[in-house]
């Protein structure tokens, strides 16, 4: 199992993560408050996707699926803005990591056997160009459906400390979590 765990963080270092550790689940952080954040429409995307509030589901629901896994692989990656709050880099980077995180949840699904595997990515699902549930239907691609790891209730600042990563990695800078929960 060592190895697997090993195997999980260098693939996703070769894959060009910044950061990589393997996350235990029962050590993991959960707080309400970030769905507050979310229900307070933070980042402009509540009610607005499958993935998020309200749609992704109830915090308990969602926090007890989440502790029905044993272990987790916590990425990082860091992209360089122009200055501070520079929104447009801040996007650019964000389409990075997501793209950066399909890559390693798809090597996660073809080249290890885990019995059962919740991706859990930064900001909402961006699968689709437009959501489903903007228009009342029903999601086209649920087993591509990503929720964040803030919807899930899941301290980010915690968990990448707890890991050994860095939350801040310097001036002009912005850093995106995604954390892939996996039972062998």
């Amino acid at each position: 199992m060592e190895t697997v765990l090993s195997d999980l963080v260098r693939d996703a270092l070769a894959l060009n993560a910044t950061h990589a550790s393997i996350a235990e689940v029962a050590e993991i952080k959960f707080n309400k408050d970030f769905r507050t954040l979310c229900e307070q429409n933070s980042c402009g995307s509540y009610n607005k996707n499958w993935m998020c509030p309200p749609a992704v589901g109830d915090f308990n629901d969602l926090k007890e699926r989440a502790l029905g896994f044993k272990q987790g692989l916590l990425f990082q990656t860091v992209h360089p803005i122009e200055r501070p709050l520079d929104w447009k880099c801040m996007l650019e980077g964000g389409g990075c990591h997501t793209k950066l995180f399909r890559k390693i949840l798809e090597c996660m699904e073809n080249n290890y056997n885990f019995k059962e595997i919740l991706p859990l990515n930064a900001g909402p699902c961006t699968y689709c160009k437009k959501c489903s549930y903007l228009v009342g239907e029903k999601c086209r691609f649920p087993d591509k459906a990503v929720s964040s790891v803030e919807a899930n209730g899941i301290d980010v600042m915690a968990l990448v400390k707890a890991s050994g990563i860095p939350y801040n990695n310097g001036k002009n800078t912005v850093s995106f979590v995604a954390l892939i929960l996996f039972n062998c």
